[in-house]
């Protein structure tokens, strides 16, 4: 009976780490063996604390570390797959880090139980076929109105169809350049593009802050207008998706359970609900989100900023939702990204992405192109060593 044997962190990180946006600076990639078979995974977390709740001394019962529910359990359907989730939530629930660490691990159970069965993913989790999605490049918004200008062209002539521009200055100055900024990149996308807006929560839980950018979002033809707000603001969320029959309000990458995620269909008001399965604790809660999104008329889309290999994670969960079709594309990653997967899910023809078609995630981390960017850590508590960076 297969049983997972090991379970193995990697912290890897670019020679020097800005305060930029970009979660693609560093990353933490998990390594899982059962049955002979090696999965991966990455966590969307701060790698350090993410390693510790893995192996953290119990502090009380439920408040124990992420490996005392993996380690040793069998592997052999999705229903132990969803039966150890099940286990890290209760044992761990005081551990507030588990449901990130142990994303990076529900990703590698899945790609293993896909190479044992020699199916993908999303045909695990009962899909018939993975349907194209129309990437959108994911980008920050520029300096001034004329740097997105050129980012919006230099998308476009990427041939990306859509692209998002996020963070950056907006909110941080008047609504006057705000509106510069929304139409640079609307001149850049043309007029047939599919734009997108990220404010990264920079109104907090402002409702009239934030409702003072939807007329020239309008004017701009702005698809949605992502995280205005705290993931928690609920309220806001809800006041302000009231404010524009045009310009629908997206979030939930920020979710680090279902409950979360669906109280923002629920009570935000929300159109679009983004999930990242490297937070919300895999790939198995995401589906259900899927699911959900389906029977209450929103749409669900991935959050990905970062490698190819969370990619194809964040893809498998609406693989076969035909009518779900934008799907977030690493445009701009650091270098460190790209060199995590020796392959990457290229677009077609037509300018699309799938996820893929192969066992398991479909993709293969370049262990010997990583070595440079690896971290080396070891965690000690009372002279005893928890923790040392295993061989990459």
């Amino acid at each position: 009976m297969p049983r997972i044997e090991a379970v193995d962190f990697f912290y890897l990180a670019m020679p020097v780490v800005t305060d930029e946006a970009d979660g693609s600076q560093d990353a933490l990639l998990v390594r899982v063996a059962a049955g002979g078979h090696v999965g991966w995974g990455e966590c969307e977390a701060a790698p350090l604390p993410s390693i510790a709740a893995f192996i953290c001394p119990m502090s009380h019962g439920v408040c124990r570390p992420v490996a005392d529910s993996v380690l040793g359990q069998n592997l052999e359907s999705p229903e132990d797959i969803a039966r150890i989730a099940a286990a890290v939530a209760y044992n761990s629930m005081d551990l507030l880090q588990a449901p990130h660490t142990f994303s990076g691990v529900e990703m590698a159970l899945w790609d293993i139980l896909g190479k044992m069965r020699s199916e993908p993913v999303w045909r695990l989790l009962g899909y018939a076929k993975s349907h194209p999605k129309t990437p959108y490049a994911s980008v920050l918004f520029g300096d001034t109105a004329q740097e997105t200008l050129e980012r919006a062209r230099d998308a476009r002539k990427r041939s990306f169809r859509a692209a998002k521009f996020g963070w950056g200055p907006i909110g941080r100055g008047s609504v006057e350049a705000d509106a510069e900024h929304f139409v640079a990149a609307r001149e850049g996308l043309g007029q047939d593009g599919i734009l997108l807006v990220d404010t990264g929560q920079i109104f907090i839980e402002d409702v009239e802050l934030a409702a003072a950018r939807l007329p020239a979002m309008e004017k701009a033809n702005v698809l949605w207008f992502e995280e205005p707000f705290h993931a928690s603001a609920l309220e806001a969320y809800g006041g302000l998706a009231k404010r524009s029959p045009k310009v629908r309000l997206a979030g939930g990458e920020g979710a680090h359970n279902e409950s979360m995620a669906r109280q923002l269909i629920d009570y935000g008001g929300i159109g679009y609900v983004q999930i990242d399965c490297g937070r919300i604790g895999g790939i198995g809660p995401s589906k259900a989100v899927a699911d959900y999104a389906v029977a209450k008329g929103v749409t669900f889309v991935n959050h990905t900023f970062t490698s190819h290999l969370a990619l194809s994670a964040s893809l498998q969960p609406y693989a076969g939702l035909a009518a779900h079709e934008i799907c977030e594309y690493p445009a701009m990653p650091k270098p460190l990204a790209t060199a995590i997967s020796a392959n990457h899910l290229e677009r077609d023809t037509n300018g699309q992405v799938a996820a893929p078609d192969t066992p398991g995630l479909g993709i293969e981390v370049a262990t010997t192109a990583l070595r440079g960017y690896l971290q080396e850590v070891e965690i000690s508590v009372d002279g005893k060593r928890l923790y040392s960076t295993p061989r990459l």
